[in-house]
């Protein structure tokens, strides 16, 4: 499937009308197992589901003309999992505003974790908030954040994605968890 993917991806880029088209169906299960998994941690009532998520990730990832830009495989997830990142914290900002003001509660920031997908949408919204910190301070380490948070890679298919070491991944996931926590305790 990989080399599939590179082909298609490169053949978008050549200008192929109907690469786009075949792209979806290559990748929508990856996709969908993503969203599913990440879906799976939202709390109970959620009303977006997994498929509902890839469909929208996937209107942001292709122009009006239904055609994508993508470099390669890397790129093309890391857009996806960015893509699924603002879907979920927009839908995060607009139950907060629902509900604004009435039976919010306080987070202790010491239950705060950074490496599971987040349950609460203020935890979801303090982490993309100070995610955005971190990558004007480490771009690379805010990228493995939202491909192992936001797209539930593990440690070894964000290394990949990203075309670095796991060893490097690792130590990139070590550092952004903990200036992560730091960062969100700081603000609360």
């Amino acid at each position: 499937m990989n080399s599939d993917v590179t082909l298609i991806l490169n053949a978008m880029q050549d200008g192929s009308v109907d690469a786009a088209g075949k792209l979806l169906p290559l990748i929508y299960t990856e996709l969908r197992k993503l969203a599913a998994a990440k879906m799976a941690q939202e709390r109970p009532g959620q009303t977006l589901q997994p498929t509902a998520l890839v469909h929208e990730a996937w209107l942001r990832l292709v122009d009006e003309n239904g055609q994508a830009h993508f470099q390669n495989r890397a790129h093309f997830f890391a857009a996806a999992a960015e893509a699924m990142r603002r879907i979920l914290v927009e839908a995060a900002r607009r139950k907060n505003a629902a509900r604004r003001g009435g039976g919010q509660e306080r987070l202790d920031v010491d239950e705060i974790e950074i490496a599971a997908p987040t349950k609460d949408d203020d935890e979801l919204l303090a982490v993309h908030d100070a995610l955005d910190r971190l990558a004007a301070e480490s771009p690379e380490r805010a990228e493995l954040v939202k491909l192992r948070y936001f797209a539930g890679l593990q440690i070894h298919e964000a290394a990949a994605a990203m075309g670095i070491s796991e060893r490097t991944a690792k130590r990139y996931w070590t550092f952004a968890k903990a200036w992560l926590f730091d960062e969100i305790q700081r603000t609360r």
